[in-house]
């Protein structure tokens, strides 16, 4: 499977940086900043329910390869500390690789280690047309 641009787009909008994209493991950096922001000044819980889902669908699209493509079917994201500023890391591992569905966590913590949000994505995966 050709890896797909992790540079542009909704990405790139939101400032994310891959660290790492494997089959097993997703690492996402970014910086929250004020465009992220919701009205009191803390990171937009839709940002993380969309890092969540990005981690996600890119470990599982490598995982299913050429045998078909991805398409989140469920995303469930808890917030757990309000973050006004800093670096944030997001990884993403599979809990379940089926046939037909995946199953992916995704922790977030802040640089200091702290788990701000965390959440999961089921993934359908879809043969080729």
């Amino acid at each position: 499977m050709e890896m797909p641009d992790l540079t542009g787009g909704f990405v790139a909008l939101l400032g994310l940086k891959f660290e790492e994209a494997t089959a097993d493991r997703v690492v996402i950096g970014w910086r929250v900043r004020p465009e992220l922001h919701q009205p009191f000044g803390i990171q937009h819980g839709g940002v993380y329910c969309s890092v969540v889902e990005t981690a996600a669908s890119v470990g599982g699209s490598l995982w299913l390869g050429d045998r078909g493509t991805v398409v989140g079917v469920s995303n469930q994201t808890d917030f757990l500390r309000a973050v006004r500023e800093g670096e944030l890391t997001a990884v993403g591992t599979p809990v379940h690789r089926g046939r037909s569905q995946q199953l992916w966590q995704v922790e977030i913590t802040d640089a200091d280690q702290r788990l701000v949000a965390r959440g999961q994505v089921r993934l359908q995966n879809l043969s080729p047309a």
